[in-house]
């Protein structure tokens, strides 16, 4: 991407200049501007919605015409995948080896997304089981909303897009897009491949702005019939009132957990713990923040994971050995090194890390923590992780429900018994039994409870969201 280049809204099936604040996009680790963003009006983005409205009613592809496009845009991606990586190193700072990983996940996601665009069914209602009702037949269908509006979050700027906008084309939508305005060019880059795939213009949008303005207008713009979200739990709140009656999914936030019990393979355990924590620079929904360590194994574990974490590459994310990056501004590392000096200003103590410079904030490892702390009871979304000891399982998981949230936990043990009565009790949406809480795979349903969202995705269960279920009857 070159230094200053402008980027542009899609709307109305063309690319325009937009007509709010400019905004600049900078190199989250070295700060340079790499481009210039002027933001939608309030107009543009009513436009964008009855252009997609329009579109919808006017373009209708067959399944397999749905799924040949997506496949199309799956192609286009991994064909352009070391530039996209390049842009998403730019714009998130994440790190190479896990941005060019990114890159290849959205493939995937629209591949998924063009696998179930055919075979998107309804199901035979058993109807003639009621009584008097033999001379009937009943089934469903699915159809699609309508038009889709969609915001997603920073740290996985082109998957994240991936996996809303392709199961909304899958399921037959039309979709406006607004990425966020700290890492816009992924997102950009993906709609002029979809274009250049051949998905129709007049079904895609894609607007630029801030979240209180363009984000909100969109949010409640009557002609949007579904809204997908990705962010924090304040603003998909906001979200949820402003919507009303109208159907929503919404993907917040966590205070993910792990535990590792003292009959786990420590190891293997010590090694995936360090990476569910640490990498993306711990900004995912599902970065291990909170680590359980049986107390008998506590000493063991400790000494393995802690090597792990100094054998993490922290600094330049152009580099392909780096593991940890930059975070998303210096602001935030500031944040989160606050946060973490807190916790030892409040009896907490510092095993690791603790270091920041300019937006890099070193892997940090607390420990000696207590409930009440701010780094135990919020979201830091950082590469800052405490370590608890707990001494029976029953004690682990009470810890890990004794929050708002409930996303994603992983726990460590060699007992299929203990694990699974364990996940049945775990009150999260998604529970990885002998892995950490960060480990997604694009086609599994992805959802949380409690505070952490509503809805599901992973493309199959995000195209039933993005259709209406239609009952039909047939008197024979």
């Amino acid at each position: 991407m070159v230094s200053g280049t402008p980027v542009k809204q899609f709307v109305g099936g063309a690319w325009v200049e937009g007509e709010g604040a400019v905004v600049d996009v900078v190199d989250k680790f070295t700060g340079d501007i790499i481009a210039s963003v002027r933001c939608a009006s309030t107009a543009q983005v009513d436009s964008a919605v009855l252009g997609a409205r329009s579109g919808f009613e006017a373009v209708k592809l067959e399944p397999f015409e749905r799924a040949r496009l997506l496949n199309r845009v799956a192609d286009l991606i991994l064909a352009n995948r070391q530039a996209l990586a390049e842009t998403i190193v730019a714009e998130s700072g994440v790190p190479w080896k896990d941005s060019d990983n990114e890159v290849a996940r959205a493939a995937e996601t629209f591949r998924l997304s063009a696998e179930e665009a055919r075979r998107l069914v309804g199901e035979v209602v058993p109807i003639q089981g009621a009584q008097g009702q033999s001379h009937r037949m009943a089934f469903t269908l699915r159809v699609p909303r309508g038009v889709v509006g969609g915001v997603s979050a920073f740290n996985s700027p082109l998957n994240m897009v991936a996996h809303k906008v392709a199961p909304a084309l899958g399921a037959g939508n039309a979709v406006v897009f607004k990425p966020p305005l700290v890492t816009p060019l992924s997102a950009t880059r993906l709609f002029e491949l979809m274009l250049e795939a051949g998905v129709p213009a007049e079904l895609i949008a894609l607007v630029h702005g801030d979240g209180g303005t363009v984000g909100q207008h969109l949010v409640e713009h009557p002609g949007v019939d579904f809204f997908t979200f990705t962010g924090s739990p304040p603003v998909g709140k906001r979200i949820r009132d402003a919507r009303g009656m109208r159907p929503v999914a919404l993907e917040l936030g966590s205070i993910a957990a792990t535990i590792v019990c003292a009959d786990a393979d420590l190891k293997r355990a010590a090694m995936r713990c360090a990476q569910s924590g640490f990498r993306r620079q711990g900004q995912a929904c599902t970065s291990t923040q909170r680590l359980f360590v049986q107390r008998e194994v506590l000493e063991t574990f400790q000494a393995l994971f802690l090597a792990e974490v100094a054998a993490l590459s922290v600094g330049d994310p152009t580099d392909p050995k780096t593991d940890v990056g930059p975070m998303i501004s210096e602001k935030d590392a500031v944040r989160a090194e606050a946060w973490a000096r807190e916790a030892v200003d409040q009896g907490a103590r510092i095993l690791a890390g603790g270091v920041r410079q300019g937006a890099v904030l070193q892997p940090t490892v607390l420990t000696e923590v207590r409930p009440t702390m701010r780094v135990m009871c919020e979201e830091i979304f950082a590469p800052v992780l405490s370590i608890i000891p707990f001494d029976t399982l029953e004690e682990a998981i009470k810890q890990v429900n004794a929050t708002d949230f409930g996303l994603a936990a992983g726990l460590f043990t060699r007992d299929i018994q203990k694990a699974l009565q364990s996940a049945a009790r775990l009150h999260v949406g998604v529970v990885h039994l002998n892995d950490a809480s960060s480990s997604r795979v694009d086609l599994i349903p992805f959802a949380g409870v409690k505070d952490s969202g509503v809805g599901v995705e992973g493309p199959k269960y995000a195209m039933r969201e993005m259709t209406e279920e239609r009952l039909v009857t047939v008197t024979l």
